[in-house]
């Protein structure tokens, strides 16, 4: 496959998604974090006590695989009420990275929902937080309500191999999805 591709790369607030596009990222990447206010604790009570910056707008960055195909990788917002920023970075996207946490896999709802709206194939990765449990995959796809089609991964989001793997994982459930027989 060559060629150029807007992947967005999706989650509640805290997965990972900041710290995945900055590890892949072959460009400086955009990022457009700030720093997290006393206000915000009202609206997004299940942050991590020790993360200080959100993404307001998007993170992007850009990582070419195999030669040929570049990937455009624009990070979401975690938080529902950015959804009107998520819907237009969503316009000409042809997939999306949802990453999830096993510490609340009730937390990635939302993004896993807006991406079914918006019927933007999709792939699954379980970012592994040292603190986080683990589970096997028949039960996190449950959990997830996952149809049998969706990739589900594990990836390390500070991890450069581990990422790009799950990038990979959702490169090649495009093709199939592009490929297959209506």
């Amino acid at each position: 496959m060559s060629g150029a591709a807007k992947i967005l790369v999706v989650g509640p607030l805290g997965v990972g998604k900041t710290t995945l596009i900055g590890t892949v990222s072959e460009i400086e990447p955009l990022s457009t974090e700030a720093s997290m206010t006393q206000a915000s604790v009202r609206v997004d009570p299940h942050v991590d006590s020790g993360k200080r910056t959100t993404t307001v707008a998007l993170d992007f960055g850009r990582l070419t695989i195999d030669g040929d195909l570049v990937l455009y990788l624009f990070g979401t917002p975690g938080q529902q009420r950015f959804l009107p920023a998520w819907q237009d970075l969503a316009k000409g996207a042809l997939g999306a990275l949802a990453l999830v946490d096993t510490r609340d896999l009730t937390a990635s709802f939302d993004a896993l929902g807006n991406l079914e709206d918006l019927d933007l194939p999709f792939a699954v990765a379980v970012n592994v937080f040292p603190s986080g449990p683990r589970y096997d995959a028949d039960d996190i796809r449950t959990a997830l309500d996952l149809l049998p089609e969706t990739p589900l991964v594990t990836c390390d989001a500070r991890d450069r191999v581990s990422s790009i793997r799950a990038l990979i994982a959702l490169v090649r459930h495009l093709i199939n999805v592009a490929t297959e027989p209506s």
